[in-house]
C-alpha cells in the first residue's frame, strides 16, 4: 500500500504552500501581430499558409491578438487566482532572422508583458522555443543542421539579458519530440518535412541546442534562477502483456522519452536506440563534447501530459495501426519503430479523440521521481479540448474539463504524497487558440474566445480552477 492509498476518499486533498497554480499558453498561438514590430515568418506562418496542412487554411496572423490585448489578459488571470504563467517568446519576433542582434521592439513586448504580470502578482515562466523556428533558420537548414542549436545558444542569451532580472523560471525547450519527429518525420507540424533520419538529425540538435541554451542562461541569469526543459513523455502501456508486446513498450520508450531524458539527465543516448535505429544512421552527427554541452544541470523538469499511450506489436503480414493521436499522416513519426502498433484506451475520450486517464499522469511522475529524485517536477501542460457551446445567456458551462482537471490534479496530489517533488502545475490552457494542424477547430482553453469578436469569457472550468487555487485545495468531489 502506498501512501496516497491510506488516505480517506472524504479527505481533502490540500497542496502545500508555494505550490504554483497557473496556465500555458505559446506564442504562435495567441500572439497575432504576425508582421508586426520587425517580427518575419516562422516555420509555423509558412507551414499555415500551405494548402491542406492547417484545417481550412487558418493561421496564426490574428490569433486572439494577445500582443495588442496582453494588458486585459494579464487581469483576466489575476482574477482567475493564478500565482504563475507561462508563456513563449517568438524567436522570429525578437531576433527576425535567427542570428544578430535582437529587435528592441520584439523584445519590449516581452519587457512589458513581464512587468504586467509581475505588478499582477503572477510569477513568469518563459518558454524560450516552442515550435516557431525563423524560417529563415530553417532555409538554412532547420533543426537537422547544427549551426540552429548554436544560434539557439545565441538567441538564448539575448532573451535572458533582457528578461532575466525579472523572470525566475525558464524552460528552453517545449515538446521537442514534437519538434522533431512531428516536424521532420511525419510532417504534420511545422516544417512538414518527412525524413526519418532528419528527424534523427534533429532531435539531436535540438537536445544540443538546449544544452548550450541552460550554458548562456546560467552565464546571464542572477543566482537563484531556475532553468528546466519541457517534455511531453509518453507513459507507455502494452495492449497485453506478452514479450512482444513488452518489446514494442521498450522501443516507443526509447525514441519518446529516453532520446531526450537519457542525454539530458544522464549524459547519454540510450544503447538501444542507437540499436533500434542503426538501420537508419550511425549517429555520426553526434560529435565529441555533444553529450557534456547537452548533459547540464536542472532546477526542475517540466512534464506534459494528456492521454496515455497504449502499443503492441504487429503479427507478422498483419496491418500496422497507428492511433497514436498525432495527426493522420502517412508517414511515421517513430523513427526505428515504425512497425509498432498504437491503440486508443477504451472509455472516454475528449475532442482530441484521446483517452481520458489520470492514472497515466500518476505513473508518469512515480517512474520520474523513483529514476531521478532530487529534480523537482513541475506540471508544465495538462488539459483537454472539448466541444464548449454557449448558452444563451453567453456563459460556457463545460462539466467535461472539471471532471478531467479533478482528476489529473488528484492524481498529481497522489503522487506528491507517495514521494514526487511536484512544485506547480499549468493548466493548458488559459484560453481557445491557435489549436496548430487542427486551426481553430479545438478548444483547450478555460476561458473561451468568441473568434469573431475575441471577447474572452471564463468558463465554469475557470472559475472552478480560480477556487482551487486561492484555496491550495481540491474537492473530494468534482462540482461539476
Amino acid at each position: 500500500m502506498t501512501a496516497s492509498d491510506s488516505l480517506p476518499l472524504t479527505a481533502t486533498r490540500r497542496f502545500p504552500p508555494g505550490f504554483l497554480w497557473g496556465a500555458a499558453t505559446a506564442a504562435y498561438q495567441i500572439e497575432g501581430a504576425a508582421a508586426e514590430d520587425g517580427r518575419t515568418p516562422s516555420i509555423w506562418d509558412t507551414f499555415a499558409r500551405t494548402p491542406g496542412k492547417v484545417f481550412q487554411g487558418h493561421t496564426g496572423d490574428v490569433a486572439v491578438d494577445h500582443y495588442h490585448r496582453y494588458r486585459d489578459d494579464v487581469k483576466l488571470m489575476a482574477g482567475l487566482g493564478l500565482t504563475a504563467y507561462r508563456f513563449s517568446v517568438s524567436w522570429s519576433r525578437v531576433q527576425p532572422t535567427g542570428r544578430g542582434p535582437a529587435v528592441q521592439q520584439g523584445l519590449d513586448f516581452y519587457r512589458r508583458l513581464v512587468d504586467e504580470l509581475l505588478d499582477a502578482g503572477v510569477q513568469p515562466l518563459v518558454t524560450l522555443y516552442h515550435w516557431d523556428l525563423p524560417q529563415e533558420l530553417e532555409d538554412a537548414g532547420g533543426w537537422p543542421h547544427r549551426a540552429t542549436a548554436e544560434r539557439f545558444g545565441e538567441y538564448a542569451r539575448l532573451v535572458a539579458d533582457a528578461l532575466g532580472d525579472r523572470v525566475g523560471r525558464w524552460t528552453t525547450l517545449n515538446e521537442p519530440w514534437c519538434s522533431a519527429f512531428l516536424g521532420y518525420g511525419s510532417g504534420v507540424h511545422a516544417p512538414g518535412h518527412t525524413d526519418p533520419v532528419a528527424a534523427l538529425r534533429a532531435a539531436h540538435h535540438l537536445n544540443l541546442g538546449h544544452g548550450l541554451a541552460v550554458r548562456a542562461l546560467r552565464a546571464a541569469l542572477p543566482s537563484g534562477a531556475e532553468v528546466g526543459v519541457s517534455l511531453n513523455l509518453h507513459q507507455l502501456r502494452p495492449l497485453a502483456g506478452t514479450a512482444e508486446d513488452l518489446t514494442a513498450v521498450r522501443r516507443i520508450d526509447a525514441v519518446g522519452n529516453r532520446v531526450w531524458l537519457g542525454p539530458m539527465l544522464d549524459g547519454a543516448y540510450p544503447q538501444d536506440l542507437l540499436e533500434d535505429t542503426a538501420g537508419l544512421t550511425d549517429w555520426s552527427f553526434v560529435r565529441p563534447g555533444d553529450l557534456s554541452a547537452i548533459h547540464q544541470p536542472l532546477d526542475f523538469l517540466g512534464v506534459n501530459y494528456y492521454t496515455p499511450t497504449v502499443v503492441s506489436a504487429v503479427p507478422d503480414g498483419a496491418p500496422v495501426t497507428r492511433d497514436d493521436g498525432h495527426g493522420a499522416g502517412a508517414f511515421s513519426p517513430w523513427p526505428g519503430a515504425d512497425d509498432v502498433a498504437f491503440h486508443q484506451a477504451p472509455g472516454e475520450r475528449t475532442a482530441m479523440g484521446w483517452s481520458v486517464d489520470p492514472s497515466g499522469l500518476y505513473d508518469l511522475l512515480t517512474r520520474l521521481a523513483g529514476e531521478h529524485p532530487a529534480l523537482p517536477l513541475l506540471i508544465t501542460e495538462n488539459g483537454a479540448a472539448y466541444e464548449d457551446e454557449v448558452a444563451a445567456d453567453g456563459s460556457v458551462h463545460d462539466p467535461e474539463r472539471i471532471a478531467y482537471l479533478h482528476g489529473h490534479l488528484e492524481a498529481v496530489h497522489r503522487a506528491m504524497t507517495d514521494g514526487a517533488d511536484v512544485r506547480g502545475y499549468f493548466l493548458w490552457s488559459l484560453m481557445d487558440n491557435f489549436e496548430w494542424a487542427y486551426g481553430y477547430a479545438k478548444r483547450f482553453g478555460a476561458v473561451h474566445v468568441d473568434y469573431g469578436t475575441l471577447r474572452r469569457t471564463p468558463k465554469s472550468s475557470a472559475h472552478w480552477y480560480a477556487r482551487v487555487a486561492r484555496t491550495g485545495e481540491l474537492p473530494v468531489t468534482d462540482p461539476a
